[in-house]
């Protein structure tokens, strides 16, 4: 419940008890807030008790955390009705991505060694050299209004 609370914030809030409710007050303070906690937790424990009987037998195995929807797909997908946990495994992430950056390697070293000296056929296109244009030296005119 608290589980977010450190050590000194723990002692700033005593401090701040004590000062606020005094040193002879503080101890019925504290009887008072665990008796109400107390109250609480029995009237939350009562009233799923009999949510629990009015639901029926079918129902038995039903767990009030199953209504957040995290602890619910958590708890359907543990169990691999599905095989999920096979495809999961199946598809490794890194390894397809290593496998694809290989091959992009690979393609970019064949190309660089199969250059404009090398004799092939123009099956590699130079990327270093402008591509030729059509008698205009020119650039378009620009529009202001298309920008």
């Amino acid at each position: 419940m608290f589980n977010d609370i450190g050590p000194l914030e723990l002692v700033a809030l005593v401090v701040l008890a004590v000062l606020v409710f005094g040193p002879d007050k503080l101890p019925k303070m504290i009887q008072d807030v665990t008796r109400t906690i107390r109250k609480i937790r029995e009237f939350s424990e009562t009233a799923k008790a009999d949510i629990r009987e009015e639901l029926g037998p079918e129902f038995k195995d039903f767990e009030f955390e199953d209504l957040n929807p995290k602890t619910f797909l958590r708890k359907q997908l543990d169990s691999d009705e599905l095989g999920l946990k096979e495809i999961r495994n199946g598809f490794d992430l890194k390894k397809e991505m290593a496998e694809v950056t290989d091959a992009v390697h690979s393609r970019e070293s064949e190309s660089s060694s199969s250059g404009p000296g090398s004799g092939s056929a123009g099956s590699t296109v130079d990327m270093t050299k402008k591509p030729e244009r059509s008698g205009q030296d020119e650039r378009p005119p620009f529009d202001a209004d298309a920008t």
